[in-house]
């Protein structure tokens, strides 16, 4: 793997040469593509599918969700009258075919754009994929660059299947209905339609010859312990000739037929400048390098949230925008703490500060019982609230766009809100979520429930429920008093109940939360049955890194050391020591093993950011900052590329596991990257 500039500005990974573009190593490298809608294009460099999850257009549909509507497309040649494959597939019989891997000379990711160059022997040819921003529509566009004419043929499998629900056997009857020159596909009569155009200087006949797939395995979702085997049907393909120096693209979208009449040079063309565009507007020591790249990372989890009218229709009204943050890719929504979490990693540092104000805005919209949205269902208009920490992230958030924007209007029309939800979380709200009156502690937990971001559960087993009063969330509720009080001075107002509160909460939080004989923090004390958790966890670095630290400044240096010496890794932090019997190498296997492991061990990027804040409050050294990132870059190139994983095993190698994209992943790497270059 290879890293550089483009001679367009924007930066550019290559995959080259025999052991880079090996079978085993195509089908391990992912990439991953976004509509700033919530929808995505995904796949390996091999352009075989390994997971469910995979398809070339897998749109955002109102009132469905995330949807696979092209799960796959044979891509073939003629060779001297045989047909040759550039896709790939592995059959339930475990049978690998990618012959067009031993044809791949590169794989690129130009910007965010994924590029295959394959020598097909008679001729070179080039295939892009692009799904336009803000639209429902796809591109994959091929280019001769050279030799003999060379004879496509392209078939696709329409399918109509929410990308979490269960797999297609072949029940379906695809249908296509062909007017006028355009192709509509469906995969079954009551499925959306794909429109489909394909641009070509020549004929593109369709012709209405259906095939079925054999049963194709998805290999990680069988390692997953999940529903593995999908049998798809196609309806027909496209066949055209192409002479060298041509462009042919086959275009497909659920939105108007308007979208497909852009020449594909043009659609192209359009998405580089957008992606030239987001480095402009970043800070200038962003532009290049391993920060432009997550700049352009950064990008795909923000979105319009399309599938809830209201949001539209409360922007609109209120002459706002209406912005969320998918948490990751490829299962995740938007997700309240995820988002609040990423705000300035994503935002912030890259010079949206109006998608800023629009996410915040979004948010406080939906504030309930003082309360943020834990998350959005997918394809659901209504938020979910079991959370004791979003709402306290929310805090955190708006303080630092406020440092960034110095924006008093935003802060004047939120206040009144954040109002409401410290006066809910001292009366009491939802989850049992109130304030301690004897020591002004921040309690929280109910049966069933896991409120903390620590929040597995399997089958109704709570992993780690964590109920009490939790280290991470009175940093919290001692920085959002701290931020409260200093606001209401700000707007005139009395910020003296604000103080008394976060004075109470501090005293109290270094009286009961120090645990002197491990020489660091209780992970959580007055647990929901008595007693405090002695586990060794990285919650307690938040009461260092946070605008407002809780910890008393004499406690610092044994605090870090404690999570330097027993958590760190190369890229994250463990969720628990390795001392504790609890504690869990790995993260694989089916789901109740994995969710076993989620915060028994496994490691997890995003911690990176606030340990690196931490340890800089009390060695302010950039370059031992920037040091500990070096392991998270190397990883930019190894899984999903160009992307952060969810999770890292707790043990050397430390592979990446969970999400292949993860936005506060992305987002803390990024905003640390920059703080330290």
């Amino acid at each position: 793997m290879s890293s550089a500039q483009s001679p367009n500005g924007l930066p550019e990974f290559t995959l080259e040469g025999a052991e880079a573009l090996s079978v085993p190593e195509a089908m391990a490298h992912e990439w991953l593509f976004t509509n700033g809608l919530g929808g995505y294009a995904s796949g390996t460099v091999a352009l075989c599918n390994t997971r469910k999850y995979h398809g070339l257009f897998i749109p955002s549909v109102p009132g469905h969700g995330r949807m696979v509507m092209l799960a796959r497309m044979e891509e073939s040649f003629d060779l001297g009258g045989a047909w040759i494959r550039l896709d790939g597939e592995e059959e339930a019989n475990e049978a690998v075919r990618c012959p067009g891997v031993s044809r791949l000379t590169s794989f690129r990711l130009k910007g965010l754009v994924p590029e295959w160059n394959f020598d097909l022997g008679e001729g070179q040819l080039r295939r892009q994929l692009v799904l336009v921003h803000g639209e429902n529509t796809l591109y994959v566009v091929y280019s001769h660059l050279g030799g003999t004419d060379l004879k496509f043929r392209l078939r696709p499998y329409p399918s109509f299947r929410g990308h979490e629900e269960k797999l297609a056997h072949g029940e379906d009857t695809p249908s296509v209905l062909i007017t006028d020159g355009r192709v509509e596909l469906r995969a079954r009569p009551d499925a959306l339609a794909v429109k489909v155009r394909f641009h070509s200087s020549g004929d593109t006949p369709f012709t209405a010859l259906e095939k079925r797939s054999p049963p194709l395995c998805y290999r990680i979702e069988k390692a997953r312990g999940y529903e593995d085997v999908e049998t798809l049907r196609s309806p027909g393909f496209f066949e055209c000739r192409l002479k060298a120096g041509e462009v042919f693209a086959l275009c497909a979208t659920t939105d108007g037929w308007d979208r497909l009449e852009r020449a594909p040079k043009e659609l192209l063309e359009m998405e580089f400048q957008r992606e030239q565009r987001i480095l402009e507007r970043a800070p200038v020591g962003a532009r290049t390098g391993t920060a432009a790249r997550l700049v352009l990372s950064a990008d795909q989890f923000l979105i319009e949230p399309s599938n809830r009218p209201q949001d539209e229709a409360w922007a609109r009204a209120t002459g706002q925008d209406a912005r969320s943050v998918i948490a990751g890719y490829h299962w995740f929504t938007d997700w309240g703490r995820d988002t609040m979490i990423s705000l300035e990693g994503l935002t912030l540092v890259t010079g949206r500060q109006r998608e800023a104000a629009a996410i915040l805005r979004t948010f406080q919209h939906y504030v309930r019982d003082g309360l943020i949205p834990n998350f959005f269902p997918d394809g659901q208009h209504h938020g979910v609230y079991h959370t004791a920490d979003a709402t306290l992230w929310y805090f955190h958030a708006i303080g630092r766009y406020l440092a960034a924007t110095g924006d008093h209007g935003l802060l004047r029309d939120i206040f009144p809100t954040l109002e409401s939800i410290i006066s809910h979380h001292v009366k009491g709200t939802r989850f049992n979520i109130h304030r301690d009156e004897q020591d002004g502690l921040l309690v929280q937990g109910e049966e069933g429930y896991q409120l903390t971001w620590m929040d597995a559960k399997v089958d109704g087993w709570v992993v780690t429920p964590r109920r009490g009063k939790a280290v991470e969330i009175n940093a919290l509720w001692f920085n959002a008093l701290s931020l409260m009080g200093e606001w209401s001075h700000a707007l005139g107002k009395d910020p003296g109940a604000y103080e008394g509160m976060a004075k109470a909460a501090q005293t109290s939080f270094n009286q009961r939360f120090w645990n002197a004989a491990e020489g660091c923090l209780f992970d959580v004390v007055d647990r929901e049955g008595g007693g405090d958790d002695a586990a060794v966890r990285p919650n307690q670095i938040f009461s260092i890194s946070l605008e407002n630290p809780v910890l008393d400044p004499a406690r610092w240096a044994p605090v870090l050391q404690k999570v330097r010496d027993e958590l760190l890794t190369p890229v994250g932090l463990r969720t628990l020591s390795p001392k504790s019997p609890d504690y869990k190498s790995k993260y694989d296997g089916d789901l109740r093993s994995r969710d076993a492991a989620y915060h028994q061990g496994t490691v997890w990027p995003w911690l990176l950011g606030h340990f690196v804040d931490a340890w800089m409050k009390h060695q302010p050294d950039k370059s031992i900052g920037r040091g500990l990132l070096l392991g998270l870059e190397k990883h930019l190139g190894q899984s999903c590329l160009g992307q952060v994983s969810e999770v890292f095993d707790a043990s050397d190698p430390f592979r990446p596991r969970g999400c292949v994209a993860q936005a506060w992943s992305v987002a803390e790497m990024l905003r640390v990257w920059v703080r330290t270059g």
